[in-house]
């Protein structure tokens, strides 16, 4: 099949993953309205096109936090990847790695720090959950500090909030085994081959690790109890110091919090709400970063994601003052579509777009994007 776009990877993921796994992906809390707000509030934002202007010669590399990137785009730190299609972190991040953008893992992720940085050559990043056990915190750093160059701390998630698909297809830590499930699973013979062909099945940074967690029947008692609902911004600046490297701070939506992730220590700044999986009635991500843009200044960098399914909305974020963008739903889709080859041709797909919408507004430079190409009536 040719992939033209992501809605064409989007379309294919559904036909091949089993349907718990897919909802997972594609859907938010309560009525869904951030996460649809994501998309549509992109569609709100009109580029002027430039004409008989020199663009023979373009470049849409950039760098994140000091590190070169082929296009200011990084994979997010995504949940259950593995569990998408076999290894899918190890996929995601091969992927990643050759086409030149950074990869970050999940503490929730299927395959394990070590298993990952076994199958790259260059350092990842790894997304850190905080938990009341904080000697299990002290124990990811460590583990992650050897094979990733920064760290990103998840501050959006205290509590977890109403997914109602997830509750309906009884996807819980560990997966409810459902006859209804299972069946549905039968019926995806690629995704089932690959899964029974691979030992990274588990929550590989979690199990054998925390205490008291062996396996995934005492994971999700422990999981339960594990989000710790008092996160402030003191213990934001203390890992800050614990992990003693690039830091980013993902999930802020208001001045008010981006400057207090800047004053704990934040290299950069992570405008997101969880995908619309958190707070319902959320403004879209694109449509608060300008204010946070405003509010950090030069103090970090400004980055978002959330909504982002083509390179025309990275160039819009750009536009609106982000330093760089995260994509998480769109490389899930490659990935459940086709694999390592999949995400790759996701990230094939954004670049060519981001250079062609540059083109179309006169530019040959991503690094000169700025506020002119957006189009005021």
């Amino acid at each position: 099949m040719t992939f033209t776009c992501i809605e064409d990877l989007r379309q294919a993921h559904k036909r091949r993953v089993p349907r718990m796994f897919y909802d997972y992906v594609d859907s938010g809390s309560w009525t869904e309205t951030t996460y649809r707000d994501n998309e549509t509030a992109f569609e709100k934002i009109k580029l002027r096109q430039r004409v008989a202007r020199d663009i023979s010669t373009r470049s849409i590399a950039s760098k994140l936090i000091g590190r070169t990137a082929a296009m200011p785009v990084a994979l997010a730190p995504t949940g259950l990847t593995g569990m998408q299609h076999a290894d899918g972190e190890i996929l995601a991040a091969r992927a990643a790695e050759k086409f030149g953008v950074p990869f970050t893992l999940s503490t929730m992720s299927i395959c394990s720090i070590e298993a990952v940085a076994a199958a790259v050559s260059q350092p990842f990043w790894f997304q850190l959950y905080v938990m009341k056990d904080f000697d299990f915190i002290k124990s990811l750093i460590e583990r992650a500090r050897p094979h990733c160059d920064a760290l990103v701390v998840t501050v959006d998630l205290h509590i977890l909030g109403q997914r109602h698909k997830d509750i309906k297809n009884g996807l819980s830590t560990p997966p409810a085994p459902t006859p209804r499930n299972l069946l549905n699973m039968m019926t995806k013979l690629r995704w089932a081959r690959g899964m029974l062909g691979t030992s990274n099945r588990d929550f590989g940074n979690v199990i054998g690790h925390a205490k008291g967690v062996e396996n995934m029947r005492t994971l999700g008692q422990w999981s339960a109890e594990q989000l710790d609902p008092s996160l402030d911004w003191d213990d934001v600046a203390r890992l800050r110091e614990l992990w003693g490297g690039k830091f980013i701070v993902k999930g802020v939506m208001e001045p008010q919090d981006a400057r207090a992730a800047v004053n704990s220590g934040a290299d950069a700044v992570l405008v997101s709400n969880h995908g619309g999986r958190q707070l319902d009635g959320a403004p879209a991500t694109i449509d608060v970063l300008p204010a946070i843009v405003a509010e950090v200044g030069n103090d970090a960098e400004v980055w978002m994601d959330g909504g982002i399914r083509s390179g025309q909305d990275v160039f819009k974020a750009l536009a609106l003052g982000a330093h760089g963008t995260m994509i998480g739903r769109a490389f899930l889709y490659g990935l459940g579509a086709d694999g390592e080859a999949g995400v790759t041709r996701c990230l094939d797909i954004i670049a060519n777009e981001l250079d062609l919408t540059m083109a179309f507004c006169g530019l040959t430079d991503i690094n000169n994007v700025d506020s002119s190409v957006i189009w005021q009536p």
